[in-house]
């Protein structure tokens, strides 16, 4: 397999990641980064919160489970081999009503299973111990959830690979993928890459690159635009790290919280919209072939009928300046509506069954030479170099696919 050439589409974070881990363990092999855009990292992996997780929230044995626990390890120690910032300031997820602290007694279990490290509860008042303008009925705290730079991290992998040898390709848009007697033909436009293996990690565009691999049509990408809010300087100092709400375990999102980044800006959010454009940073963007598709898959109107009046709260708060900020401020109430201003947006890649189930594990799937990573939501990045390891066993033969 020395001589083999493998293509990965995608130069976000895990798809940097798999061609690093690639590169790294079969030497000699050419690894090959096929991304549509003029630069790395500049769709989920360059617009997400930063936050390295700890692994509180994923069902213990899943795949997001393990390999958020392992993702964390290796990425703190390559962010402290190439000099990247990594900063352990903890998470607290806080509980503002019973039903939160009812919630947070099943997390912190939950937590426990996964072998979170160093996980504790807080009482109010302690709460305030380590975050004093915040408030709460109870809390967990995680010190070992961190923040990064995820865009410094995702260049450092490109930088690997063309060091081991191998290219990352910007400005390749796939178009099409043709399967050949003994490999593929992956194109774009004229130009063409043949490959004995194609690993596809295409974030928002996954299911399109995917059926153009032959690999189905399922789940469907739905784009949820997420929305950030960036706390001025005299009030970043109410917060020292990272302030979440307890999950409504029904949905693979967060909730708005604050986040202290790497730049020492604290942000708030991101809240969780419907795009109406596969790239829809911003409201104003509309794309009709999109709402066609979206509509179109019978998952959407399964999705719709659930959970509708979340959806109107959503795009409420999105409207809302103040709705946005009400929410927030049952956190740390010293941070309102005129101490914000509205900064990047990001679109998260939602994968979404037939029958309205919103994904929420990591789902890679294996067919022939292409292997596609179909769902890779947050922890992803937290995950990425995980992730590489576990495609990299299934590419070179070393593992069975889940």
């Amino acid at each position: 397999m020395a001589d083999e050439t493998i293509a990965v589409v995608g130069a976000g974070i895990v798809g940097l990641a798999v061609g690093r881990e690639i590169a790294h363990r079969r030497p000699g092999t050419r690894v090959v980064v096929l991304e549509k855009e003029a630069d790395v990292a500049l769709h989920q992996t360059g617009h997400n919160s930063g936050v390295v997780h700890a692994g509180i929230y994923y069902k213990p044995g899943s795949l997001k489970a393990r390999l958020c626990a392992r993702g964390r390890d290796l990425l703190r120690d390559y962010c402290a081999d190439r000099r990247l910032p990594y900063d352990e300031c903890g998470k607290l997820v806080v509980a503002v009503s019973d039903d939160d602290v009812a919630r947070l007694d099943r997390l912190a279990v939950t937590a426990a299973e996964n072998l979170v490290p160093g996980l504790r509860r807080l009482s109010a008042a302690e709460i305030r111990d380590l975050e004093p303008y915040a408030t709460g009925l109870a809390a967990l705290h995680s010190p070992r959830t961190a923040v990064t730079d995820f865009t410094g991290v995702a260049r450092a992998f490109a930088e690997d690979i063309v060091a081991s040898g191998g290219e990352v390709r910007l400005r390749f848009p796939v178009t099409r993928v043709t399967r050949l007697r003994h490999g593929l033909e992956v194109a774009a436009g004229e130009e063409a890459v043949t490959a004995d293996r194609l690993v596809i990690c295409a974030g928002l565009h996954t299911d399109t690159v995917s059926k153009l691999a032959a690999d189905g049509k399922e789940p469907r990408i739905i784009p949820f635009r997420g929305e950030y809010m960036r706390v001025a300087d005299e009030k970043a100092h109410m917060v020292r790290g990272l302030i979440y709400p307890v999950p409504d375990p029904r949905y693979p999102f967060l909730g708005v919280h604050f986040t202290r980044r790497v730049t020492g800006e604290v942000e708030v959010g991101p809240n969780a919209v419907p795009a109406l454009a596969r790239e829809g940073y911003r409201r104003s963007r509309v794309e009709a072939a999109e709402l066609l598709r979206i509509a179109c898959w019978p998952g959407t109107w399964h999705l719709a009928r659930q959970h509708w009046r979340t959806g109107i709260k959503e795009l409420y708060g999105s409207l809302s300046a103040s709705a946005y900020m009400k929410a927030a401020r049952r956190y740390v109430p010293d941070i309102g509506t005129r101490d914000v201003v509205r900064t990047k947006n990001g679109v998260r890649a939602q994968a979404l069954d037939r029958d309205g189930t919103l994904v929420d594990d990591f789902r890679i799937h294996r067919l022939g030479r292409v292997t596609t990573v179909r769902n890779a939501p947050s922890p992803a990045a937290t995950s990425s170099m995980a992730i590489a390891e576990h495609i990299a066993g299934l590419v070179l033969g070393d593992r069975e696919a889940p």
